[in-house]
């Protein structure tokens, strides 16, 4: 009786713990913060460092493009992680060839964006896209290390190196 009690709550344990675990799957990820359209503008926001501080950028993975197509020559998919420490800044940047999906998992982070007068936050769980017409910087403002993941393509002749 008493084995039988412990296999019934392990059980039901079990399920509500896989449930808990679908629901986090199945829940849709919010996208980041956005400029408010009242202070959208070209050229809104001045170039800012151009040096990486206090982040690692570490490569998870990186598929070479090149065997799709000679549109696709060069080309690389790539996975990174990039960890931020408070005070930390990812160096301006541009996107116009190279789009990117960022997903914010820990901590907040804040972008000064070519395209808005004011500073966008981001939180974890949200994702935003970047591509196009768009130079930016960004920086942790908090207090904890910022984590990201980025899903980007990088053009040819462009190294890891070069780009954040």
């Amino acid at each position: 009786m008493i084995q039988k009690s412990i296999a019934g709550r392990l059980s039901l344990a079990a399920v509500a713990a896989l449930g808990l675990f679908a629901s986090t799957l199945a829940a849709p990820l919010a996208m980041a913060g956005e400029c408010p359209k009242d202070q959208i503008a070209a050229n809104a926001m001045a170039p800012g460092a151009t040096t990486p501080e206090g982040v690692t950028d570490e490569v998870l993975a990186s598929i070479d493009l090149s065997s799709k197509g000679s549109a696709w020559e060069g080309n690389a998919l790539r996975l990174r992680k990039l960890v931020v420490q408070p005070g930390g800044i990812v160096p301006w940047h541009s996107h116009d060839a190279r789009p990117a999906n960022i997903l914010v998992v820990e901590g907040t982070i804040t972008e000064y964006r070519s395209s808005c007068k004011v500073p966008i936050e981001h939180k974890a769980g949200e994702v935003t896209a970047e591509f196009g017409d768009l130079a930016h910087w960004w920086k942790n403002n908090g207090a904890k290390p910022a984590v990201l993941y980025s899903a980007d393509i990088l053009p040819p002749m462009a190294s890891d190196a070069d780009t954040m």
